[in-house]
């Protein structure tokens, strides 16, 4: 017999903060992101954009009052764009946010440029204490496929920089089905790779999001996406080279040394609260008795009326805050967790929905288990090695 389901919500101790800055030197034609081009970021542009990053984190401390501050994430877009006093006045506000306690992790997305470079040890005295360096490849000619505005010699000497500046924890991205992406290219990257020796990587397939240039391309037929099972040669091919190199996969598409994972990106995935700041950016608001199963917001998309609502003293939110309902979080509560190595733990889910998965997906786990794409154990339920590569497909499952 299952327990009761419980009156009071879980209470959730700690937040990460997400702050969004939508600038970039150039849009990517796959990039489905809130960004917009500014070569270069004018100052006045740059000032008036962290003071409203800076008004709505005032606007925005108290529907997360009494939480630690656990990780700070300035994402992009190309948040290195700032410079590193701005970003420094970004760190300490959230700092300040929170009683002035030290998160335990401050990430900035950094892509490889001269001027990029130059900043590092700025970033580094700004409280930065993790870089994620948007690689995506060593390969010339499959950045040049994909858009980017560095080149290979470009990203080696970015990391190299990283590492003089005082970096101890640096992730670095790759994407993977590029079209006629070759092995040898793969492989040439997971070289470096190696040769560097990160502490964590991401690896994202290449997707073709609708209204995009890629995306239309797509459609018109001028470009051809890999085969499904191209694209899963290449995740196992790079997950059985990182692996080698001492970078397990946690994560679907995360590898990491042990300690290296990213502890903001964990958020996420474990479902805790998240306060993002900035154009476009999602919040995961904290549980409470109104929202047993948290609640979720989302920012205006377009920089300026996000710019206009700000300085009017009003919310910059889009649209109305979505409050979990039971069924919609028990299903995210599965697929997420089914994404990360540790898989879901049935007794934390029966916990806060009062039955275990099987209650209510009984069928589906019977099914996927059949199927070899879903194993139980240790107690918990994980995806076979077959289901990671099939994941899209089981967690339409739990949606």
């Amino acid at each position: 017999m299952s327990r009761a389901r419980p009156e009071a919500p879980i209470a959730d101790r700690d937040v990460g903060v997400y702050l969004h800055v939508p600038f970039c030197e150039r849009v990517c034609p796959y990039c489905d992101f809130a960004v917009e081009a500014a070569r270069p970021l004018a100052p006045e542009r740059e000032d008036e954009y962290v003071a409203a990053l800076l008004a709505e984190l005032a606007a925005r401390r108290g529907d997360f009052a009494g939480l630690a501050l656990a990780t700070i994430y300035l994402g992009g877009g190309t948040p290195s764009l700032l410079e590193p006093r701005s970003v420094a006045r970004l760190v300490a506000a959230v700092r300040d946010a929170f009683d002035g306690a030290a998160p335990g992790e401050v990430t900035l997305e950094v892509n490889p440029s001269t001027v990029e470079r130059a900043r590092l040890p700025g970033f580094r005295e700004a409280g930065v204490d993790r870089l994620s360096v948007g690689v995506q490849s060593f390969d010339d000619l499959v950045l040049r496929r994909l858009g980017r505005a560095h080149r290979a010699e470009e990203g080696h000497a970015t990391l190299a920089a990283a590492r003089s500046a005082g970096f101890e924890r640096i992730s670095l991205d790759l994407i993977l089905g590029v079209p006629d992406q070759s092995d040898a290219s793969l492989d040439a990257d997971l070289d470096a790779v190696a040769d560097f020796a990160p502490e964590h990587v991401s690896a994202y397939g290449l997707t073709f999001e609708p209204g995009t240039p890629f995306g239309r391309a797509r459609d018109a037929g001028r470009i051809v996406p890999p085969p499904d099972d191209r694209v899963a040669d290449l995740y196992e091919r790079v997950g059985e080279r990182l692996a080698a190199a001492g970078l397990p996969r946690y994560e679907i598409s995360s590898h990491a040394r042990p300690g290296g994972e990213s502890r903001h990106n964990r958020r996420y995935w474990q479902r805790r609260p998240v306060l993002g700041l900035g154009v476009g950016a999602w919040s995961s608001e904290p549980r409470s008795g109104a929202a047993p199963h948290g609640a979720r917001r989302h920012n205006l998309r377009g920089v300026g009326p996000y710019l206009a609502r700000v300085a009017a003293g009003a919310s910059p939110q889009a649209g109305e805050t979505e409050v979990l309902a039971p069924a919609a979080a028990r299903g995210e509560a599965v697929f997420l967790a089914l994404r990360t190595r540790e898989g879901l733990d049935p007794a934390g889910f029966e916990t806060e929905f009062g039955a275990p998965p099987e209650r209510f997906f009984g069928p589906a786990l019977d099914a996927l288990g059949g199927a070899g794409l879903v194993e139980r154990g240790g107690g918990r339920l994980r995806l076979t090695p077959r289901g990671r590569l099939l994941s899209d497909s089981v967690f339409e499952h739990f949606v």
